[in-house]
C-alpha cells in the first residue's frame, strides 16, 4: 500500500511528478549491522545499528540527489581532506549529553581523546558516559515510491539502567527535482520510576555533521541560512522554523535544509549550527544555546512523552533554488 500526500503538499513539495516522469523505486535490505534503503538499486542511506565502537543509531552514509555523500564519513572512514574532530559527530543522529546527567551525546573515543592516555582519567569520564541502544526494528518496508523504517531506541545509563525509551518513524521518498526527503518524528517515553530530565544543554539535539566541504570553515563557499534571513555565524542560537546548510560537494553545489514541524516539541526549535559544520535542531538549550531566562529542561514521569518533528531534504542549489522556504509552508501544513 503507498502512502499518498495530499495534492498541495505534493505539488509544492515537487512530489507530484510530470507526465511520463518515472518514480523512483525505493527498496530496503536488512543487514547484518543495520537496515539498508536504496534507490532505483543504489544505496542511499544504512541505518546503522552495529556499530561497536560508538553508543548510538545513525544514517551512514546518506547519498544525495547526484550521487555525493552529503555527510561526513569521519569516524566511520577515513576520507583526505576531511576535519577529524568531534568524532561523536556521526553523520545523521540524535543524541544528548545530560539525560539524567549520562551522556549520550559524546562517546568513548571522545573520552579517550579527552584522557590523552591516562587510564584513571578515562575510567572515570566514562562513570558518566551514557548510551542509546537499538533495540527493535519494528518496521522496515518500501512501497515503491517510497519507503518507511520504525525502530525503538533505549536510554540507558553507565550501569545500563534504563531511564528513557523513544520509537523513531522515519519516511523516505525523492522529490520530483530529485531531492531526497526523509521525514523523522520521534516520540520519547520516560522509563523510569523516578522520572527522567533532560537537561538544558547545548549539545543536544536531532544532528547532523554536513559534508567538510559544505561547512562554512572550509572557505570553500559553503554557508548556513535560516528561515529568518541569519547567515553563518549569526545562524547560531536563533529560533527558526527551518535551516540549511549548503555549498560545494564533489564540484557541485548541494545543501541540506532540516525543516521543524509546527507540532514538533517547542517549535520554532533553537538552532546549533556550526560554521565547522554541526547541524542540530536542538530545543533543549533554551539557555545554553537560545540564550533565553527560562531553563530548557524537560522531565518525564514515568509513561509520559514529547515528540520531536523534522523533515530533511538533500537537495541540489542553494536554499533559493530548493525552494525549502515553500516547501516548509508545505511540510508545515501538513497534521502529524
Amino acid at each position: 500500500m503507498k502512502l499518498p500526500l495530499p495534492p498541495l503538499i505534493a505539488t509544492v513539495l515537487g512530489l507530484a511528478l510530470p507526465s511520463g516522469a518515472l518514480a523512483a523505486e525505493f527498496a530496503v535490505e536488512k543487514a547484518d549491522d543495520g537496515i539498508v534503503i536504496k534507490i532505483d538499486g543504489k544505496l542511499f542511506t544504512k541505518y546503522v545499528t552495529g556499530d561497536t565502537v560508538g553508543n548510538k543509531p545513525y544514517f551512514y552514509p546518506v547519498i544525495g540527489p547526484t550521487g555525493k555523500g552529503m555527510t561526513r564519513a569521519y569516524p566511520m572512514e577515513d576520507v583526505d581532506g576531511e576535519a577529524q574532530d568531534h568524532p561523536h559527530h556521526r553523520s545523521f543522529y540524535f543524541g544528548h549529553q545530560f539525560i539524567n546527567d549520562f551522556d549520550t551525546w559524546h562517546e568513548e573515543l571522545t573520552l579517550k581523546e579527552r584522557a590523552k592516555g591516562d587510564a584513571t582519567k578515562l575510567a572515570e569520564l566514562k562513570k558518566k558516559l551514557g548510551a542509546t541502544r537499538h533495540r527493535e526494528t519494528v518496521q522496515a518496508e518500501s512501497t515503491g515510491d517510497r519507503a518507511r523504517l520504525i525502530a525503538t531506541s533505549d536510554y540507558v545509563d553507565a550501569t545500563g539502567k534504563l531511564m528513557a525509551t523513544d520509537r523513531r518513524t522515519f519516511t523516505f521518498h525523492v522529490a520530483a527535482d530529485g531531492s531526497r526527503v526523509v521525514d523523522s518524528e520521534i516520540v520519547f517515553t520516560g522509563a523510569s520510576d523516578d522520572g527522567v530530565t533532560f537537561s538544558d544543554a547545548k549539545d543536544a539535539g536531532f544532528s547532523l555533521r554536513v559534508a567538510h566541504s559544505m561547512s562554512v570553515k572550509a572557505g570553500e563557499g559553503g554557508r548556513i541560512v535560516n528561515s529568518l534571513g541569519d547567515r553563518d555565524t549569526d545562524a547560531w542560537g536563533k529560533r527558526a522554523p527551518w535551516c540549511d546548510f549548503n555549498g560545494p560537494v564533489g564540484g557541485e553545489h548541494l545543501g541540506i535544509a532540516v525543516l521543524n514541524h509546527p507540532s514538533s516539541f517547542r517549535h520554532p526549535t533553537p538552532w546549533h549550527a556550526r560554521d565547522y559544520g554541526l547541524f542540530t535542531a536542538n530545543p533543549f538549550g533554551l539557555k545554553s544555546v537560545a540564550g533565553e531566562k527560562e531553563d530548557g529542561a524537560v522531565t518525564l514521569k514515568k509513561g509520559e512523552t514529547f515528540t520531536l518533528r523534522h523533515r530533511v531534504i538533500f537537495h541540489r542549489g542553494d536554499e533559493k533554488a530548493a525552494k525549502i522556504a515553500e516547501a516548509y509552508e508545505a511540510y508545515a501544513s501538513e497534521k502529524p
